[in-house]
């Protein structure tokens, strides 16, 4: 399932060079991650920090395509995607859209780790939302 989100290039994103500041693509993919996170998996980062349980990232791997400019109406999708090797780790694969052509993609990793440090572990509900999910291949 694709996950999609819209927003528009802030003013103060936009570089010398008139286009987006490359420190920005990754910012935008989180906005749009973590809303699939709570929208999707149930998994609130704020609550579950409550209760001693962090969702970090663990790597991201990005490509630049094109360039957003300045008031340029965007679309970032968000998918979840299994991991092939076993390890509690959770992948979600991201766009960012421009009139249907694809600007940047990546890949995002991402685990459980207990706030009082220990092993990365994922949580029985998102290993349940991982059953479905396509696995990815790295």
């Amino acid at each position: 399932m694709e996950y999609v989100k819209e927003y528009t290039v802030k003013p103060e994103h936009i570089d010398v060079q008139n286009i987006m500041d490359g420190l920005y693509y990754p910012f935008y993919m989180e906005y749009c991650r973590h809303d699939f996170i709570k929208d999707i998996l149930g998994f609130s980062l704020e609550e579950e920090a409550q209760k001693g349980i962090n969702m970090v990232l663990s790597q991201y791997t990005i490509q630049f395509v094109r360039s957003l400019k300045r008031d340029d109406t965007f679309t970032v999708t968000c998918q979840l995607m299994a991991d092939g090797s076993g390890k509690p780790q959770i992948h979600f694969e991201q766009k960012i859209m421009l009139n249907n052509k694809v600007v940047t993609k990546a890949v995002f990793t991402g685990t459980c780790v207990p706030a009082t440090g220990g092993r990365p572990f994922l949580p029985d509900a998102i290993k349940e939302k991982l059953k479905d999910a396509p696995i990815l291949n790295a």
